[in-house]
């Protein structure tokens, strides 16, 4: 069997890092997973840091394209790679991150169009919860919200997450507010098919 490249999309605070660490720990034993995110901790993923965090600003295009550029860095230097070498490859965030946080103040078709080149997952699964249940969920562990976390804004996330779901194949909606094991198991059931 081929090594899978499987994306965990959802709000902030939906829990993609901990179902990753649960979907690595359960993957084919004889296989190694490994997992990674976006945006990526090198130059151009700095910098969207900084937008995220308001330490520096740029237009939502620039934005957009900085993190086309993090992505297509990403493919080449971290996922191909691992793919290439038999590794499942399990990442925090992809390019429907983009067009979901993205759509709400720039054009969707542009964003779709400038990520249209890159490869899809296997699978991406897209953790559903509640906009507020995500923000409660960030007041318990951090100090300040980064750029797009205001109720409003993924309210409007949500629903664009909904229609990329409609639109994308092995796109699957996982109920995100249950026991994280509860979560795991619907996720499983899907790769297994």
């Amino acid at each position: 069997m081929r090594p899978l490249f499987i994306a965990f999309e959802g709000l902030d605070g939906s829990g993609q890092s901990t179902q990753a660490g649960l979907l690595a720990a359960s993957l084919n034993p004889s296989r190694k997973s490994i997992i990674t995110k976006e945006p990526t901790n090198n130059l151009i993923g700095g910098l969207i840091r900084a937008q995220l965090t308001k330490e520096w600003s740029t237009t939502q295009e620039c934005l957009q394209l900085l993190f086309a550029a993090d992505r297509a860095h990403h493919l080449e230097r971290v996922v191909e790679p691992a793919l290439a070498k038999g590794y499942n490859v399990i990442t925090d965030r992809y390019m429907f991150s983009s067009i979901a946080y993205g759509a709400v103040s720039a054009d969707r078709e542009w964003l779709k169009q400038i990520n249209s080149k890159f490869r899809m997952p296997d699978h991406t699964f897209f953790l559903d919860v509640p906009p507020e249940t995500c923000i409660s969920r960030m007041e318990k562990s951090r100090l300040e919200f980064e750029l797009f976390e205001q109720l409003d804004y993924l309210k409007k996330v949500r629903e664009n997450y909904i229609q990329l779901a409609k639109e994308t194949e092995n796109f699957h909606v996982i109920n995100g507010s249950r026991h994280k094991e509860e979560v795991h198991l619907d996720i499983l059931k899907a790769i297994e098919g």
